[in-house]
């Protein structure tokens, strides 16, 4: 019972790191209908941010608040350089725009650390072992209608009547990204805390596992996106807890296989809505 217990904490813990970064993909993808393919690249580069900031001996508290703060302006200039001059241009320029940004913080990142793996600095509170039924964990694990809210909606729901009532379209998008980048930001405090080693590629399976989630919930939807985020994280723990040898090879297997099966059967996802297609 109690390693039973303990599974599911660890898959509601990988779950909900998951959560953070699914929310972001879908967020903007509601907005721009744009899968923000360097989302990934984002959360790695904030892993990196705080680590440096480590080395500079601040306080723990101050390093990760500046690195959310980096991050959140690492996603506006991201905004506002790759995808913005691109506004009107067809998606295809906007999606390989976002490749290219995700390439451009990879290879920058393999410059910066040499391609070595950095240790992530050990954060006490978060790192605290508690007990819940009988089975210990760490302290990780457990851990709409505002304006601009309502804009977002708007803009989600129809880009160019939200531009003819005035929606300021560009403060909405940019609005978007930084709390897509923050979500991020905290992402990476909880993964890395867990998975303390950093390279510059530590971004892509994370985020690739988030994409999945949001689409596994209905791509824009973020009750979706978490849902499907804490389904792939239980499910993952569950796996590698089975009985028999060489079971954790198949996690990443599965989580790409749930995509296939979801895409068959319901494109839409969970909670997706079909798309009207207007005349």
């Amino acid at each position: 019972m109690e390693y039973a217990i303990s599974v599911l904490l660890s898959g509601i813990s990988v779950g909900g790191q998951y959560a953070l970064i699914a929310i972001g993909y879908t967020m903007v993808y509601g907005i721009l209908r744009l899968i923000n393919f360097a989302h990934g690249d984002v959360f790695m580069v904030s892993g990196l941010i705080a680590i440096y900031l480590t080395t500079m001996g601040l306080p723990l508290p101050v390093t990760l608040a500046l690195a959310v703060l980096i991050t959140v302006l690492l996603g506006f200039l991201i905004e506002r350089v790759a995808y913005k001059p691109l506004r009107s241009a067809p998606r295809m320029s906007v999606m390989i725009s976002a490749i290219g940004v995700s390439y451009l913080l990879q290879n920058t990142a393999t410059f910066v650390t040499g391609g070595q793996p950095m240790n992530y600095p050990t954060i006490p509170a978060l790192s605290k072992m508690v007990t819940i039924g009988g089975a210990s964990t760490t302290l990780v694990t457990v851990v709409n209608h505002t304006k601009i809210g309502m804009a977002m909606r708007a803009v989600a729901k129809d880009f160019e009547t939200s531009q003819l009532m005035g929606i300021k379209i560009n403060r909405v998008i940019s609005t978007t990204f930084i709390i897509g980048s923050a979500l991020a930001a905290l992402g990476s405090i909880l993964y890395f805390t867990n998975y303390p080693y950093i390279t510059p590629t530590a971004g892509a399976m994370p985020g690739l596992k988030a994409f999945v989630a949001a689409v596994f919930g209905g791509i824009g939807s973020i009750p979706g996106a978490v849902i499907g985020a804490f389904l792939i994280g239980i499910c993952e723990n569950i796996i590698k807890a089975l009985p028999f040898e060489g079971a954790t090879t198949f996690v990443d297997a599965f989580t790409f296989a749930l995509l296939i099966i979801v895409l068959v059967f319901k494109p839409t996802g969970l909670f997706g809505e079909k798309a009207t297609e207007k005349v």
